[in-house]
């Protein structure tokens, strides 16, 4: 037989539980956010920078706006802290580009990471590196706009490299000021791709959308997570291999394939780098037909093949890695 001190007992656990769990729902979408979400606009001044003579004709100086979605990190993961807490978003970024009806405007969505690199409490100087899709309103064509050689399609890679000041008016409300470069390219997959470099000061402010994470000043170091760098300096055997498509149909009326095999080894030398060398070897069909065209046919598809080494640099952001070859 169950008694009635029993009975109210196991009722007091209960409701404790209960206001415990609403508790900390409260404490994470309440008065605080554990997602430290901002939003934050840029407005932009600057001009196309000319690198080929057909673009010179473009060259003017002209306005840029951008709105993003932000979210300053705090330590919820390791990487997070060893990167001295780094912004991360989603910007969406548009130009008229001058006006000109040749080249028209510009819209880019891509999502981006802006690394702290000389900071304190109040203040910081970033890099902010960010790439996704750009969409140009006009693109290249033989009889209806011939004289836009800068792009030959609608949809492009958009890449965004920028060095800014940010400074904390409030807890809240940071403001911010940089230089940039916007880069619209779609890889030759369709030509003419002399691209678009847009250079741009810019000037911005950013806002909390919800009261911040209190840990966001704290910067705790999290503990060790499963899979992550622990510390052993292994040396690690990478292969891949790559394909593309070349477009030449402006000079040959034709499109070729490129294929790439890579072979790198890396070590680990700390929780943000590797090190290592590595070997490839590209085909592009295109080389040995434009040999047989200039009257060369005894050369052989082996023969085109194009053997490469390199030393690599390959920087680790939790599951993301950036990797340069030098060769």
């Amino acid at each position: 037989m169950i008694h009635k001190k029993t009975i109210e007992k196991l009722l007091l656990i209960l409701t404790l539980t209960i206001m415990s769990n609403q508790l900390n729902g409260q404490a994470a979408s309440g008065k605080y956010s554990k997602f430290n979400i901002m939003a934050e606009f840029k407005g932009h001044y600057g001009f196309l920078y000319s690198h080929h003579l057909e673009l010179d004709r473009f060259q003017a100086h002209y306005p840029a706006f951008e709105l993003s979605i932000e979210q300053a990190t705090w330590g919820a993961k390791r990487w997070e802290a060893e990167y001295a807490y780094p912004i991360i978003g989603l910007s969406l970024w548009y130009s008229q580009l001058g006006g000109f009806e040749e080249i028209g405007s510009a819209i880019a969505l891509y999502p981006f990471i802006n690394f702290p690199i000389v900071y304190d409490k109040k203040q910081s100087l970033n890099f902010r590196l960010g790439l996704g899709l750009g969409y140009l309103t006009n693109y290249f064509h033989r009889t209806a706009n011939f004289k836009n050689f800068a792009i030959g399609s609608h949809i492009n890679v958009a890449g965004s490299i920028s060095v800014e000041y940010r400074r904390k008016l409030s807890k809240s409300v940071t403001i911010s000021g940089g230089v940039g470069l916007t880069h619209f390219s779609n890889g030759a997959t369709k030509t003419p791709n002399y691209g678009l470099n847009i250079i741009t000061a810019n000037v911005g402010v950013s806002a909390f959308l919800r009261k911040p994470n209190p840990a966001f000043d704290k910067k705790i170091l999290p503990r060790l997570y499963p899979f992550e760098f622990d510390g052993r300096k292994d040396l690690d055997i990478e292969f891949s291999f790559s394909y593309a498509g070349k477009d030449m149909t402006e000079q040959f009326g034709k499109r070729f394939n490129v294929y790439s095999v890579y072979i790198n080894v890396l070590k680990r030398v700390s929780y943000k780098s590797r090190f290592g060398g590595g070997v490839d070897l590209v085909y592009d069909e295109s080389d040995k037909y434009m040999m047989n065209f200039n009257g060369n046919e005894d050369v052989t598809k082996i023969q085109t093949v194009k053997p490469g080494i390199s030393g690599v640099y390959e920087l680790v952001v939790n599951r993301l890695r950036f990797m340069f070859n030098f060769g």
